[in-house]
């Protein structure tokens, strides 16, 4: 929890239209890079709730995530331009840094339920910006951490957040291979494996560290933060982009090659996702029961449901795709789980907000 105080004088420029204004300006400078976890949360609960027959709700959950992407883009943009020393902290910051890519997960899962919706064309737009930025950060990020001089190991910093590199780079296969089967071009569909099969590789990789971490230095109940359930949400979303890999045309001719190590990896990582719930379980049982770590609101609570959501999602996806009822089932039953979470999220979202109206403290 951090105190509102006044903007700073020293580190920060004021933009015009933005000056004097007491309340906004100090959540804009402490904005959090993954702030934009409520979208891929709220977005992928509207797609649940579309493949399990409920369109009301996923109409207005679909366009509250827009409307919140639009809010969350205009607050970004002030912080970049306001305060570009504090955005530049959070990027050299290993802790934090990884949480930008929750802008291209975000666009992606928009982009994602816009097909649904039927609007490719959103899908295609929303792609093509989510792809540049996950250019950028995909080697910005390495670079920054392993060429700029540390005074302590980069391994220290690890926590679930880094997942959310695997967590963008899989929704770039999933919006790549969304346009590829409405198109028919064989190009994206080669591209679309080729990213899911990078973001295979980035989940061992970053599993590695972040285990590592977990075993290698002591865990205090600040480290374990809602952000370790993306350890699961990381093979949900790999699992989804392997269904829309496999709704591809069988001709193309990487699916000829590659069908059915993704089907076969895909089920994989379901099953590894499910193995990975009640051990998250477990660590918000000894942080916040054994441990009596406060249980209020903070932006890594979305980093829970966006994971159930997408768990979910990608089980009736691709059981339906592969006939498989077993995970078509849990996949409904995970919708209604997911939502109850979204829904609790919000209350302890509006309360903080409340509380931060009144003069109180704003969560980190």
């Amino acid at each position: 929890m951090s105190q509102l105080n006044p903007p700073p004088t020293g580190n920060s420029r004021v933009v015009p239209g933005s000056g004097g204004n007491r309340l906004l300006s100090p959540v804009i400078q402490k904005f959090p890079p993954s702030a934009f976890s409520f979208v891929m949360a709220t977005g992928i609960l509207s797609t649940g709730l579309h493949l399990t027959g409920h369109s009301a709700a996923s109409v207005v959950l679909l366009w509250i995530a827009a409307a919140s992407a639009v809010l969350l883009t205009a607050a970004s943009l002030w912080r970049a331009a306001a305060y570009p020393g504090k955005l530049l902290t959070d990027l050299n910051n290993p802790a934090k840094t990884f949480g930008f890519f929750t802008i291209v997960a975000g666009a992606n899962v928009l982009g994602l339920r816009f097909d649904l919706a039927g609007f490719p064309e959103a899908t295609l737009w929303l792609g093509i910006t989510a792809g540049l930025l996950w250019a950028a950060l995909n080697y910005g990020i390495p670079c920054s951490m392993l060429l700029r001089e540390r005074s302590t190991p980069i391994l220290q910093d690890a926590n679930g957040s880094w997942f959310l590199w695997v967590v963008a780079t899989q929704s770039m296969a999933n919006a790549l291979a969304v346009v590829a089967r409405a198109t028919g071009n064989a190009h994206l569909g080669a591209a679309a494996t080729a990213a899911w099969s990078i973001g295979l590789v980035l989940y061992l990789l970053v599993g590695t560290l972040v285990t590592l971490r977990l075993l290698t230095l002591p865990n205090r109940p600040e480290d374990l933060s809602p952000t370790y359930w993306i350890f699961m949400g990381a093979t949900a979303i790999t699992v989804l982009a392997g269904a829309k890999l496999l709704q591809m045309p069988t001709e193309f001719p990487v699916m000829i090659s590659t069908a059915g190590f993704v089907a076969g990896a895909s089920y994989a990582l379901w099953a590894l996702g499910l193995w990975w719930i009640p051990l998250l379980l477990v660590f918000g049982f000894w942080r916040h029961v054994i441990r009596k770590y406060p249980a209020s609101y903070e932006t890594g609570m979305w980093a829970i449901v966006f994971p159930l959501g997408m768990m979910s999602a990608a089980s009736i996806s691709f059981g339906r795709g592969e006939s498989i009822l077993m995970m078509e089932h849990i996949g409904e039953v995970g919708v209604w789980i997911a939502a109850a979470a979204w829904a609790g999220t919000v209350v302890l979202m509006l309360i903080s907000c409340l509380h931060w109206l009144r003069g109180g403290n704003r969560p980190a």
